[in-house]
């Protein structure tokens, strides 16, 4: 069995996220929205959790089809707030569709949400990845300039500790910690494509 990070557990959907996604770069404005969106929700709670409901977040909300989260009225709110398979909290519910709006508003000035989100990813890996996950950072520069970006732009629930958690999962940083198989792989993988280009 190949060595992993410690906090994806055996739990075999947890296992599978890290195996396969997080921290793999992502460019697809569907997917970054839906990250936005997952991450936010998260706030306050385990991603295992977020990630149990993830097929009933698809499916509540038009599998993160910005469009047509944006056109979103009071009988969809409604409607989310009575689907027990998602996190029903006002806030949150309010805040993607909320935050739809501003992807919508993004993609008219910069072209892509993955254009204005990429700004903030390094050009280069770090030279020396975490030992452990006690040396993995719950914020960083990085996140917090994303933050104050997308707070600027309107979104909501993007605080400096969600924008780093969405940056992990993404693949802006690769903070698979050192041992894991999947650190190795993603690490090779960065450095043998350039990074997007920079609008």
């Amino acid at each position: 069995m190949p060595d992993r990070c410690a906090w994806c557990g055996t739990d075999p959907l947890y296992v599978a996220y890290h195996d396969t996604e997080w921290g793999v770069p992502n460019h697809d404005d569907r997917h970054l929205f839906e990250m936005l969106v997952l991450e936010g929700a998260q706030a306050g709670l385990s991603w295992i959790t977020i990630l149990r409901k993830r097929e009933n977040y698809r499916r509540a909300f038009d599998d993160f089809d910005a469009e047509r989260v944006a056109r979103y009225g009071d009988a969809d709110l409604a409607r989310l707030l009575a689907d027990a398979g998602i996190v029903r909290n006002r806030l949150k519910i309010e805040s993607a569709v909320n935050n739809a709006r501003a992807t919508l508003a993004a993609r008219e000035r910069y072209g892509s949400l993955d254009a204005l989100l990429w700004r903030f990813a390094g050009d280069s890996p770090p030279a020396v990845p975490p030992r452990s996950l006690a040396e993995i950072p719950a914020q960083t520069a990085a996140s917090q300039a994303m933050s104050r970006e997308l707070k600027r732009l309107g979104f909501r629930f993007v605080g400096p500790t969600v924008c780093y958690a969405f940056m992990q999962a993404v693949g802006m940083v690769n903070d698979h910690v050192e041992g894991c198989f999947r650190q190795r792989e993603i690490a090779a993988s960065r450095c043998a494509t350039s990074p997007p280009p920079r609008p």
